[in-house]
């Protein structure tokens, strides 16, 4: 998944034993991965684990917003991202007939801020990668117990448990963090479920390597997004028709949507080829604390998100930048105070976001024909700057620190 050096936990400590600021990340995701590697830019030398292998699944297809922009300026890292992902500027959504009812220019919103660009987690994360480092796969963390200036974590590699001391840990191990369950109590961290999910699939890309085109159904949803060389496809129902399989599925949609575009067409066609799929249920979650002592949250761990408004890795990202900048600023004695100003700075920003998310999910994710008929009728005379005026915000506002760094 990634070009980092696989390394002994062991071996990453004692290399963090001379740091000012002894820091453990769990979880080499891509709020994980982007923490650690700014930090290095910084002349730490985190402790990073993964309790996945070198070898997992590297998921989805991602649009990542401009606000990633500084964030791989500070990485250094912009040549290799802009070669490995595609610019995106036209979007067009299909109603639930298959008609087309209307197309929006994303460069037209975006482009005074930056490119909005597709690429595949896989690739977004060899970019991350690409300056090297070391990360320990298989590790997991079995226990956080805090004692006076430290925080004494416990690493079971699989071969043995491993205890060693940190000024600061960073939890980035996902939507259904096993850490946070460490440090929050189950209360405090509350999920939304839309009752839907979806089928993830690669399909062969065609010439229109700048167009996202999704089919806005009754009971369906079908999105199509560029990547390099591939389109990243989700055919998304409710949970109920979950249990009936993609194939069938399929065939339903087919049946109540004969004519849907040929891309559409083609990629419901190859999806049902034999090729692997996975499914994906569409929830999120949100912590109600970030921070506790010497211990933060940061990424999905934090605040999960839905893929409805393509912004949750472009948050992942600059949370982890804004924190980053927190923790390289600060000795061990200004942990805490570092991830309280990391908090405040970023929760408001990345819940407003994950609230926009969670809007356009309801507008896309509804089975009644009634409901879906309306929705068509105001997506033909709405432009796309209304749904999407939470998140310009986010690019006009960003944190000053990564306006610097433009």
């Amino acid at each position: 998944m990634t070009v980092l050096d696989q390394t002994p936990v062991q071996a990453q400590i004692d290399a963090s034993r001379g740091d000012r600021l002894r820091v453990l990340v769990v979880g080499a995701g891509v709020a994980g991965l982007t923490t650690a590697q700014l930090l290095r830019r910084r002349g730490l030398h985190p402790v990073l684990i993964e309790r996945a292998g070198p070898d997992a699944p590297s998921g989805y297809m991602l649009g990542l917003m401009p606000l990633v922009d500084p964030v791989l300026k500070a990485l250094g890292v912009v040549e290799e991202y802009v070669a490995a992902s595609v610019y995106m500027d036209r979007y067009r959504i299909r109603g639930r007939h298959g008609a087309l009812i209307n197309r929006y220019s994303l460069g037209g919103l975006f482009d005074v801020y930056g490119d909005y660009r597709g690429i595949s987690r896989g690739e977004l994360m060899r970019v991350l990668a690409s300056r090297g480092g070391t990360v320990s796969h298989r590790s997991t963390v079995t226990a956080l117990e805090r004692r006076g200036r430290a925080v004494t974590a416990v690493v079971d590699t699989g071969e043995a448990a491993v205890e060693a001391e940190f000024d600061a840990v960073i939890v980035a191990d996902g939507l259904h963090s096993a850490t946070r369950g460490l440090v929050l109590r189950p209360e405090q961290v509350t999920a939304y479920d839309t009752g839907w999910g979806g089928w993830v699939v690669w399909t062969d890309a065609d010439d229109d390597t700048d167009l996202g085109e999704e089919l806005w159904g009754a009971g369906s949803f079908v999105g199509t997004y560029p990547v390099k060389d591939l389109i990243g496809t989700i055919i998304c129902c409710s949970n109920e028709h979950r249990a009936a399989g993609l194939e069938a599925f399929v065939a339903e949609l087919r049946a109540d949507i004969p004519e849907a575009g040929p891309r559409i067409d083609r990629v419901l066609t190859e999806a049902v080829d034999g090729r692997e799929t996975y499914f994906w249920s569409l929830t999120d979650c949100r912590s109600d604390d970030w921070s506790v002592g010497r211990i933060g949250l940061v990424g999905d761990a934090a605040a999960g998100f839905l893929p409805t408004a393509g912004i949750g890795a472009g948050m992942a990202m600059e949370s982890a930048w804004v924190l980053a900048e927190h923790l390289a600023d600060c000795d061990a004695d200004g942990v805490e105070a570092a991830l309280a100003g990391y908090e405040r700075t970023q929760r408001p920003r990345v819940e407003a976001a994950q609230t926009n998310s969670r809007q356009l999910a309801k507008l896309l994710f509804n089975e009644s024909g009634t409901a879906a008929a309306v929705r068509d009728l105001a997506t033909r005379f709405i432009p796309l700057t209304t749904a999407l005026r939470p998140i310009r915000k986010l690019l006009e506002d960003r944190p000053a620190g990564l306006s610097r760094a433009r």
